[in-house]
C-alpha cells in the first residue's frame, strides 16, 4: 500500500484528485499539504479562511499537515519550508505526494525536479484529462465549488464568488481554461464525492488586491 500526502489548494482540482487517489485500492491517502500565508492565515494564492480549510480536511476525514509562508514570501523561503515538510513526511513513512495540476509541464517539472533528492514519489492523479471533460465530469459527479479567486487581467471581476457548474462553464470567455489551469481563477470546494458531508459556505466581502479579486467565503 502506498502512502499518499495530497497537495491540498481547497480547489477542485485538489479534490477531485483525492477522489480518484481514493478509489485506486493499492494507494493510502494520509493528509493533506496546505500552505498558509501566516500574515493572513489564508490559503496560499486562493485566499481561503482557516476555517473554511479545516472544515474541508473534517469533511475530507484527513489531517491537515499545514506549511506556513511568511508575507511576502521569496522562492528561497518557500523551497526551504517545503523541504521541511518533505523530511517529515520520509519521517512518518510517506511514499509519495500527490498533486492536482492538469497540463502545465513546467509545474510538473519543478515539482518532479524538488521532490527527486527526497526519495518521495510525484503523482499527477489528473494529469492531462482534457480540462473541458474534467470540468463536466466533476460537476456531474457532484462537486460544488464557487470562485475564491478571479485574475481580473484574465476574466471579469463578476466572476468572484460563482459557483463552478454548467451556467459558469458556458459564460467563460473562449480565452479562459474550463478549469483556470492558467491562474485564471481559484476555487473553494464544498460538497462532493470527496466529503462525507458537505461544508456550509456564506459569501463575504469581495475584495481586489493586486490585479486579483477574492470572495471571502465564511463557513460557521
Amino acid at each position: 500500500m502506498k502512502r499518499v500526502l495530497l497537495s491540498w489548494s481547497s480547489g477542485k482540482d485538489s479534490a477531485w484528485a483525492l477522489h480518484l487517489l481514493r478509489r485506486d485500492p493499492e494507494v493510502q491517502v494520509c493528509g493533506l499539504v496546505t500552505t498558509l500565508n501566516s500574515e493572513f492565515d489564508r490559503v496560499a494564492m486562493h485566499g481561503v479562511r482557516r476555517n473554511v480549510l479545516e472544515a474541508q480536511a473534517r469533511a475530507a476525514g484527513l489531517p491537515l499537515w499545514i506549511v506556513p509562508l511568511p508575507w511576502p514570501c521569496s522562492n528561497e523561503i518557500y523551497e526551504q519550508r517545503m523541504a521541511e515538510l518533505c523530511e517529515r513526511a520520509v519521517a512518518h513513512g510517506i511514499d509519495a505526494v500527490a498533486f492536482g495540476d492538469l497540463f502545465l509541464e513546467e509545474i510538473r517539472a519543478y515539482r518532479e525536479k524538488q521532490l527527486a533528492p527526497t526519495g518521495l514519489e510525484p503523482l499527477f492523479p489528473v494529469w492531462d484529462i482534457p480540462t473541458d471533460t474534467l470540468a463536466q465530469q466533476m460537476i456531474a459527479a457532484g462537486l460544488r465549488a464557487r470562485l475564491a479567486c478571479v485574475d481580473s487581467k484574465q476574466l471579469p471581476a463578476s466572476f468572484a464568488g460563482r459557483e463552478f457548474d454548467a451556467a459558469l462553464l458556458h459564460d467563460l470567455p473562449a480565452s479562459v481554461d474550463p478549469c483556470g489551469e492558467r491562474g485564471e481563477f481559484h476555487t473553494c470546494v464544498y460538497a462532493g464525492p470527496m466529503f462525507t458531508e458537505p461544508v456550509a459556505l456564506e459569501t463575504g466581502v469581495v475584495v481586489e488586491r493586486d490585479g486579483f479579486v477574492f470572495t471571502d467565503l465564511l463557513t460557521s
